[in-house]
């Protein structure tokens, strides 16, 4: 298979006055191998650049499909571009694309240090490449105080440094000398037969058991906790500068992110915890037939060895290979996604990190693989999730306002009218969309929008699990793109939630708030009196006749009275209406007899109020 596929590519620009086309690049089709050295030469204004902006997602062509080892570069979203750029693709510029502000070791380091790679390990790459390029006297000096061959070394230098998959380069060679010209090419030809590394926390290889069964090693690599300590530690210093660069103020302790990321990467690196994720997984997806995961053997594994099953099958986003085998990829991202959800809503625990490397396809089954990051979503969580959705699908406003305040803790006073006025915006925003064209990405990035706005700082699990969807949203786009996250969602949601109910949990929940309110409300009287006994100490001077309080004594008590009847008339409604959704008998017309002496008992109790409170206004005016 091609590295790199470039298939019926066409560009086409439109002048902005008069509509006049210029065919830039016309029925551009070619490929090419692992370790092949291409040039592409025209005259000046053939269309060089611009083909070269599209292989390298700079650019979007009017028609055609672009392919990088099997995924499609023209159908990767405009929000990860950027990362799959500095991952995959390395780009030397015709005019160099320097930062003057920064050195040019700064220069160099710039995709590493986006990419978040350690000090040491930038300098480790920088030295032999700054001494291939002869530009090591160079690193501390700035970009308008060297030459233009000495820029353009620099500018090889960062697109070589983070070893891409694929090179490209536009003129590199334009403003160097002939000796300069050789030692570039050279280091070109040397990097492109040069394999890519393995993964930051282990590589994996095949083996094979004596019983002849096909397993795969993870093998942790060494001393890796050590050198992330060492990170994380640079990372903790520069906390505070995180915060100003950022504008979070108090919404985003960046000390107790770096904590919780220390604590991720600990169960990441301890394989024994990774093992029991599976175990967990697969537990939670046993009765669906089309999910698996890997098995553990637990006899040859331990923290940094973890013994797995070999499962072969293909990477959910390889579409021409899941097309030749027949798969419907529609099928399966529906699939996908509803297992996802299931993850999310009803077992509490999901794959953190469902990107396509995460996922494959096996004898009709999904494969689910690397589950060192899990996320856990607590009941409570959960519980807001759905009223969230629900408030939505909706449009009720006042109920999502108060699940969004759940999700997070306010970290000043809230504006509850302007809250609600950019809840009503962003919900009116969706609801006039088809769901087909909704973005589950959009609309998180909206929501934290929000966050930040009011200054609610929300949980880490709810970070990691917003992070995990957008990652999911992405996966299935390269899979089947007509596969919509959010409509699934909802869609999983409303299926599962008349199951779900439980009266009996209902109905104790619905008693002990009315125990708590009706507790608090008793409590009144003797805050009453103690503010009164703070009065006697000479603290406050309140002159009231001990009739008259006795008096407004007795009326509130007759209020409370009142209230808790109330209250005990809303759960016996309440219980009621549940219990017509059981199977409890015997019944009437469809309804349980406990259900109908329920409804009875709290109407006598509604009249009886009424009738207390006609004659208690009688005698108010008598």
């Amino acid at each position: 298979m091609a590295l790199l596929q470039v298939k019926h590519v066409r560009k086409t620009y439109t002048t902005r006055f008069g509509g006049n086309q210029v065919h830039a690049l016309y029925d551009v089709d070619f490929s090419v191998e692992t370790g092949e050295y291409v040039a592409v030469m025209g005259e000046s204004g053939s269309g060089k650049t611009t083909l070269l902006n599209i292989l390298a997602t700079l650019d979007k062509p009017t028609s055609g499909e672009v392919w990088l080892d099997g995924k499609n570069m023209t159908a990767v979203p405009d929000r990860q571009l950027a990362a799959f750029r500095r991952e995959n693709l390395g780009f030397v510029f015709q005019d160099f694309n320097l930062l003057d502000n920064f050195s040019i070791r700064d220069n160099i380091f710039l995709p590493l240090v986006l990419a978040g790679k350690k000090y040491q390990e930038m300098e480790e790459k920088l030295v032999p490449l700054a001494s291939s390029l002869g530009i090591t006297s160079l690193l501390e000096k700035f970009p308008y105080e060297v030459s233009g061959g000495q820029k353009q070394r620099t500018a090889v230098a960062r697109a070589l440094i983070t070893e891409p998959q694929m090179i490209f380069a536009d003129e590199p060679t334009g403003a160097l000398d002939s000796r300069a010209t050789d030692q570039l090419l050279e280091i070109f030809q040397k990097i492109n037969k040069e394999p890519i590394g393995c993964a930051s926390i282990a590589q994996v290889h095949k083996a094979v058991l004596k019983d002849k069964k096909k397993v795969v090693l993870k093998i942790q690599r060494p001393n890796i906790k050590q050198i992330m300590e060492e990170d994380l530690t640079l990372l903790k210093k520069a906390s505070g500068f995180l915060n100003f660069a950022t504008g979070t103020g108090d919404l985003i302790d960046f000390r107790k992110v770096i904590d919780e990321l220390w604590e991720t990467s600990k169960e990441e690196m301890d394989f024994i915890k990774e093992a029991q994720h599976l175990e967990r997984f697969y537990k939670n997806q046993e009765d669906v037939r089309y999910v698996t995961c890997p098995k553990v053997y637990k006899e040859y594994s331990n923290r940094h060895l973890l013994v797995m099953s070999y499962i072969d099958g293909i990477q959910i986003d390889h579409i021409k290979e899941l097309d030749e085998e027949g798969y419907d990829r529609y099928e399966i991202g529906q699939k996908t996604a509803q297992n996802y959800c299931k993850q999310i809503l009803s077992d509490g625990f999901f794959h953190a990190d469902p990107h396509p490397g995460n996922l494959w396809i096996s004898e009709g089954q999904i494969v689910w693989l690397d589950l060192g990051m899990a996320g856990n979503l607590s009941e409570h969580y959960r519980a807001i999730m759905k009223r969230a959705i629900t408030a939505i699908l909706k449009n009720d406003i006042y109920e999502l306002k108060n699940a969004f305040l759940s999700f997070g803790k306010a970290t000043q006073k809230i504006d509850h009218a302007s809250l609600y006025t950019d809840l009503d915006d962003m919900v009116g925003k969706y609801m006039n969309m088809d769901f087909g064209t909704m973005d589950l990405g959009e609309l998180m990035e909206d929501a934290l929008d929000l966050l930040k706005k009011h200054k609610i700082a929300i949980d880490s699990d709810i970070t990691l699990l917003a992070r995990s969807m957008v990652t999911m949203e992405g996966t299935l786009k390269l899979c089947s793109p007509q596969v919509n996250m959010i409509k699934i969602l909802t869609s999983y949601m409303s299926a599962n939630m008349i199951n779900e109910i439980d009266p009996k949990r209902e109905v104790k929940h619905a008693l002990r708030d009315i125990y708590g309110s009706s507790k608090k409300s008793l409590e009144i009287p003797a805050q009453i009196s103690d503010l009164l006994n703070i009065t006697k100490n000479g603290q406050v001077r309140i002159n009231l006749e001990s009739s008259q309080m006795d008096e407004v004594r007795r009326d509130m008590k007759k209020g409370m009275d009142h209230l808790i009847l109330t209250f005990i008339v809303m759960a016996l409604w309440f219980s009621s209406a549940l219990l017509c959704l059981s199977d409890v008998t015997p019944r009437i017309d469809g309804m349980p007899y406990i259900s109908v002496a329920g409804f009875i008992t709290g109407l006598v109790i509604v009249i009886y109020l009424l009738i207390k409170m006609i004659i208690q206004k009688g005698r108010h005016r008598k």
